[in-house]
């Protein structure tokens, strides 16, 4: 009798550390997929940041702080920075608060929700480079059909992407346009996933409209709130702070716009690494970028993720 415990036991000891190794085997795989695409390019960006490298292996000289150093005196590089800055204080709100305002309506329709769901995911499953070419061509000043329609209405033509001053705002809109429909989708999942009888309790209550909004569907939106916000400022995908595809390829021949105008952190690394082939400053800006986005990542999660009673 004995024995026979002794051996169920060890059978089931022995099963049990072997689903814990196959459950470890299985965690390692994508934990040495992201160790070798992520964790492993970002130290190396790291100590790239330090040296003036500029094509020849061997020829890589350490230079300590001096790429940080130079990079607040370079006036294109502030220029990219604030153009970046630009970019978020316009994209984020608008991506988050109209793919909110439009997950609401499509939310409150029973014909055709599906169509109208497909219609505003449908650019953001569209390549990037493709939405940059065609807005292109759309914007241009005398062949584009929207200038063509705002001739019908009596407006001149705008110079669009060819101005310093409209050039960012329509690279702006062109990504919110783009870039909407990823928020649409999260915020319709939510508001799916909210109870109707915790509507139905309110109203018994007296509550309806804005009161049902404000106490009710914004604060069980919060954890979806939190993610389209850092989704849309810091995601490698739709990122604000990573903006690169759409300025690069809406101005194919002037990339970084009229007088630097639309030029982003991402695109001045590109260009610094792959024209001047200067690695290691290249290195240096992305080190700058990556604390950003780390810092206001934390920073939007400390502030965003708090309770709220309803």
């Amino acid at each position: 009798m004995g024995t026979s415990r002794h051996s169920s036991s060890v059978v089931g000891l022995t099963l049990r550390r072997r689903r814990i190794l196959w459950a470890y085997a299985f965690l390692a795989v994508p934990l040495l997929f992201f160790v070798a695409i992520r964790i492993w390019p970002m130290l190396q960006a790291f100590q790239l940041s330090v040296t003036r490298w500029h094509v020849d292996p061997a020829q890589r000289v350490f230079v300590g702080f001096h790429h940080f150093q130079q990079m607040w005196g370079d006036a294109k590089f502030l220029q990219a920075l604030r153009n970046t800055a630009l970019y978020a204080a316009i994209g984020v709100p608008a991506q988050v608060f109209l793919g909110l305002g439009i997950a609401l309506l499509l939310n409150n329709i029973r014909r055709l929700r599906g169509l109208f769901r497909a219609i505003y995911f449908a650019p953001y499953v569209t390549p990037a480079v493709a939405v940059a070419w065609a807005w292109s061509y759309m914007l241009s000043p005398h062949l584009g059909v929207v200038n063509t329609l705002l001739g019908y209405v009596g407006i001149p033509p705008q110079p669009f992407l060819t101005s310093p001053t409209q050039a960012l705002p329509t690279v702006a809109a062109v990504v919110v346009w783009q870039f909407v429909g990823f928020h649409v989708v999260i915020f319709l999942v939510a508001l799916n996933s909210i109870p109707r009888e915790i509507y139905e309790a309110a109203r018994v209550d007296g509550a309806s409209g804005w009161s049902l909004f404000r106490r009710i569907t914004f604060p069980l939106l919060n954890p979806s709130l939190v993610l389209s916000v850092i989704m849309a400022t810091a995601s490698p995908s739709i990122g604000i702070l990573q903006l690169f595809t759409q300025v690069m390829n809406l101005r194919m021949y002037d990339p970084g716009g009229p007088l630097g105008s639309t030029s982003t952190v991402v695109l001045y690394m590109y260009q610094m690494a792959f024209r001047r082939f200067d690695f290691g400053y290249a290195a240096a800006i992305i080190v700058v970028l990556f604390a950003i986005i780390l810092t206001i990542s934390l920073l939007q999660l400390r502030v965003l993720r708090r309770r709220f009673e309803y």
